[in-house]
Parts: C-alpha cells; sequence; structure tokens
C-alpha cells in the first residue's frame, strides 16, 4: 500500500506518516453529526472526507451519531442523515450512538472527581461567565472548587438520580483558570436536564457535554484520526486532556482542517432550521436549501457533490468557495447524461395560418446535446398552433435582435422556418397571440440550403404539449444577512413536450436553452408535474 499510496493533503499525509512509522496499523475515521436537523453541502465535505481518506488506505468509518441533547434530537432528524450518507453513495462500517457510552461517560466523570480532576459547582450560568475571564484577563476559581472528593461525589449522585433541578448544579473539569485557552478553564463536562431521550428513554437526567463526550466516543471506538472542523481547533487540548485524564487505552489524533463555505449559501444549522419553523420554506428537503435533501429535490446527483468536494481541496486556512463552483460541477456531471427536451417557461401562442387545419405531424428530433453520444431520437408533433417564450417576440425590437418580430423569419427548432405578419393584442394592449405563415420546403432536416436565418427558436406544440409548473431559484437569503429573498422562488406556468407525460421523481432532462430540470418528487407523488431547474445552461465562472 505504501508504494501505492501518493501524497496528497496533509491529513492525507498524516496517516501515510502515522502508517509508516507503525503508530497504526489500521485506519480509522468517522462521521459524528448531531441528529438536530438535516445535513448541509458543508457536512458533504466531512462525509466524503472521512469516508474516502478511509477507504484509499483500506480502512473503515463509522457513523456516530452524537445524541447528548435529547432537547434538540429528533428521530426525523436521524432516518434523514442516513439516508443522505447513502445518497452520497457511502456505506458506514459501524453504526454507533454517543447514547450507547453513557455508562461508560459516568464512570470516567466519577473516576476524574476520585482523582480530584473534576467538581460539582453551583455557580449561575450568568456567574459562570464572570468568574470565566476573557481572552486578555484570567478567570477566577469558583468558590465550590475545593470541595472535597466524597462531596463531589455525593453532589454529582444527586445530579444523577433526579433529586435536582434542571441548572441547579454541574460537573466541571478541574484545570486552570488562569490558561490562555478559555476552553481549559474548568469546562462544564456534565449539566442536568430532566429530557427523554429518543434513544435511552428516562433512564438519564445528566448529559454529558459534547466537548468531553467526543474524544471518549472517538476513543472507546478505536478511532485513529478525529477530524474535525477548523474551530475545534482551540477545543484540542481539551480533547487530549480528557483521552489522558479519563485514562483511555486508545489515543486518537484530533485533526482539523477548514470548513466549507459557500457565497450566498445559509451553512447555520440554527438559520436553517428558523426557515424551516417560520415557514419561509416548505421544509428541509425545500430546492432553495443547501440541505443534502434540498438539493437532491432540486436535481444535484451525488457524484457531482463528491467531485465539488474533493476538487475544492483540503486546507488549514478558512476561505469561500464561489457558489458558481458548485454549479460548474453538477452542469458538468448533467451535460454528459440527460436526454434534451423543449419546454416553453412563459407561453405566447403562435397560430400558422397557412399550415392546415386538423393537421398534426410527427417531427425527428435529437435526444442528445452536443456533449453527448447518440442517444437516439424522439418523434415531437407539430400542428397549427403552438407556443413559444414570449420572450422571444418583440413587437419594437432593438438592433441586431434575431428573433420573432413583425416581418422576420426564424427556424423552430426541428421544425420550419416561420415569419410573423400579424400581432394580436387585448384591449390594454397586451399581445396575446402572433400570426405567422410557414415555408414547407424548410422542414428540418429536408436537406433546405436556400436562404439563412439567425434566429431559432424552441416551442411545443399547444395541442399536444403538457401543462406543468415550472420552479427556478435564487438565494435564499439576501447577501449574508438573514433577509428573505422575496424573489428566491418563481413559480412558473409553462408547457412541456408530451413525451414527458410518465416522467418519474427525480428524472432529470435538459430544457432547450433554459437549463436542466428535475421532477420534484415531492409533487410527483400527488402525481403532479413540477420541474425544478437544478442550473442554468452556461456561466460566466471561470475555473
Amino acid at each position: 500500500m505504501e508504494n501505492k499510496i501518493k501524497p496528497g493533503n496533509f491529513i492525507k499525509n498524516i496517516v501515510i506518516e502515522d502508517l509508516k512509522n507503525g503508530k497504526h496499523k489500521n485506519i480509522l475515521t468517522r462521521f459524528p453529526p448531531e441528529p438536530n436537523g438535516y445535513l448541509h453541502i458543508g457536512h458533504a465535505k466531512a462525509i466524503t472526507l472521512n469516508f474516502e481518506l478511509a477507504d484509499e488506505f483500506g480502512g473503515k468509518t463509522n457513523l456516530r451519531f452524537d445524541d447528548t441533547n435529547p432537547e434538540k434530537e429528533d428521530e426525523e432528524y436521524v432516518q434523514s442523515i442516513m439516508e443522505d450518507v447513502k445518497w452520497l453513495g457511502f456505506e458506514w462500517d459501524n453504526l454507533f450512538w454517543a447514547s450507547d457510552y453513557f455508562d461508560i461517560m459516568y464512570e470516567k466523570a466519577r473516576l476524574l472527581i476520585k482523582k480530584g480532576k473534576a467538581f460539582v459547582c453551583d455557580l449561575s450560568p450568568e456567574e459562570m461567565r464572570e468568574y470565566r475571564g476573557t481572552l486578555t484577563e484570567p478567570g477566577k476559581n469558583s468558590p465550590f472548587r475545593d470541595r472535597g472528593v466524597e462531596e463531589n461525589l455525593e453532589l454529582f449522585e444527586q445530579m444523577k438520580s433526579g433529586e435536582l433541578a434542571d441548572g441547579a448544579k454541574v460537573l466541571r473539569a478541574k484545570i486552570d483558570m488562569s490558561c490562555a485557552n478559555i476552553n481549559m478553564r474548568d469546562p462544564i463536562i456534565y449539566r442536568i436536564a430532566k429530557a427523554t431521550h429518543h434513544n435511552t428513554g428516562d433512564k438519564w437526567c445528566i448529559y454529558p457535554m459534547y466537548d468531553y463526550a467526543h474524544p471518549l466516543e472517538d476513543a472507546i471506538e478505536g478511532v485513529t484520526h478525529s477530524i474535525c472542523t477548523l474551530e475545534f481547533e482551540d477545543h484540542r487540548p481539551f480533547y487530549d486532556w480528557v483521552i489522558r485524564e479519563c485514562e483511555m487505552q486508545a489515543v486518537p489524533q484530533q485533526i482539523e482542517f477548514a470548513r466549507l463555505n459557500i457565497t450566498n449559501t445559509v451553512m447555520s444549522k440554527r438559520k436553517l432550521k428558523k426557515l424551516v419553523d417560520d415557514g419561509v420554506v416548505d421544509g428541509w428537503d425545500d430546492p432553495r436549501m443547501p440541505t443534502l435533501s434540498g438539493l437532491r429535490r432540486r436535481g444535484y446527483t451525488p457524484e457531482s457533490i463528491r467531485t465539488f468536494c474533493n476538487e475544492i481541496g483540503i486546507s488549514k486556512s478558512n476561505s469561500t468557495v464561489d457558489a458558481q463552483y458548485l454549479e460548474h460541477f453538477i452542469r458538468e456531471d448533467l451535460i454528459k447524461k440527460v436526454p434534451r427536451t423543449m419546454a416553453v417557461l412563459r407561453p405566447l401562442k403562435v397560430i400558422i395560418t397557412n399550415y392546415e387545419e386538423g393537421k398534426t405531424e410527427y417531427l425527428e428530433a435529437e435526444n442528445n446535446n452536443d456533449a453527448q453520444e447518440d442517444m437516439g431520437v424522439r418523434m415531437i408533433p407539430f400542428s397549427r398552433e403552438i407556443y413559444i417564450e414570449q420572450d422571444d417576440f418583440m413587437e419594437n425590437p432593438p438592433a441586431k435582435y434575431f428573433r420573432l418580430f413583425p416581418g422576420n423569419e426564424v427556424r423552430l427548432k426541428h421544425a420550419y422556418f416561420i415569419k410573423c405578419n400579424e400581432v394580436i393584442k387585448d384591449d390594454d394592449g397586451n399581445v396575446t397571440q402572433i400570426h405567422c405563415t410557414y415555408d414547407i420546403e424548410t422542414k428540418s432536416g429536408s436537406g433546405f440550403t436556400g436562404r439563412k436565418v439567425k434566429g431559432t427558436l424552441h416551442w411545443v406544440d399547444a395541442k399536444k404539449s403538457l401543462p406543468a409548473e415550472i420552479r427556478t431559484f435564487e438565494p435564499i437569503l439576501l447577501d449574508e444577512e438573514d433577509d428573505v429573498n422575496p424573489n428566491s422562488l418563481e413559480i412558473l406556468q409553462g408547457y412541456v413536450e408530451e413525451g414527458l407525460k410518465n416522467s418519474e421523481a427525480e428524472s432529470k432532462y435538459q430544457f432547450f436553452r433554459h437549463g436542466y430540470f428535475n421532477v420534484d418528487p415531492k409533487f410527483a407523488k400527488e402525481g403532479k408535474l413540477v420541474f425544478n431547474r437544478t442550473v442554468a445552461l452556461k456561466s460566466s465562472f471561470k475555473l
């Protein structure tokens, strides 16, 4: 393996060195989400890193739920997380819960008390903040810090047995209130919370804090490399303290990397939850959400997300990735896979006055785009009445406008040349339909070599096309503020080709000139044809 594995990012290089010098024989990583919300695109980076790193070295990866906070956790989130990890293409080797280890954590807390390394504190949260000090000033010891071992054991047992109210006391590590690292100033390791736990029921009314529980979980499982985001770098001394003072046999190594930040993308689980709770979106899987379930419903593929995560790389410096970079990879993935078809999002009726009434002919159209090999052909109906895009007609066009206007001739994709002869308006002066004539000699594929036209329009047959709801999106929040973007969702009533009638949920198409679209699975269950725009066809973004 040593000769086959090439150096890579700094985390991979650490693993290579650890295997080379015999520190570890096998690699074990873990993905440890808290089940208090749905996974988002930022989690995809951590998932991909942990699973692919272990896989490259023939190791294993555990999925572990850090369920130490019963007030915020829910079985719905557990199920969604497991589904998202699988959807991304990964299988965990073992499924664990932090709550599996509550008994061990409790006994280790008692060990710390017996060693004089932990004490029960009565300070209120406000008083504790006062005593903690600042980044430039040391903290001061709690007046309860010098309680004896027996008293601390007794009080801790009262906390466990439910004799004390929530918030009455906490168990704190006894380290150093003058330490420059605030995380080492006697942090809380247990709190009272009389809440029913989804896994352990009412067995416990005290719960360990994340910073105490996490290193113990890693050590119990034998995790070799505990990979987390950069904000935990200052927590690493306490991580190592817990492993050492709790006398754990396995000693995992915490390694931090920069978290994923994307422009115009909400990466705060708290803010995402508020959008759901306030009804701004229709759920965690709303296509405007950066959750994995939202991206899936919008039409993103697991392959595109994994490629994106690998291409942005792993570093120790925080930075922000342009959202167009993520769009680039879904575009690059879909362009190779999905069939091309036509859809009209904002319909304008065209009546071809010299086409035979009641007649419908079927024209041959390629399913593939220029980036694909032959995907076969489909037959599309054409008759006297069709729909084109409103934007493809102007009554008084500017110079170099090559689409349809009075007196101008354009090509209908896969069909004929048509020429605009008359504009029909309502009483308010709005264009309701246009009348055109077609040239039968210009049929697509006929070999016509006469006059040239500069504009090619997509269209659908008015009688045979299917009404469809088409949804386009913008960022849900404006810039970095919490202001909701009123234009984040636009719902259009358009038409698609009749061949899309039986499209299954999550079927993907390239709509000619419009972009890539996904059949919304939520509405497909109701028998309603709704297409979500995944991404536009082109971007100005340069790699």
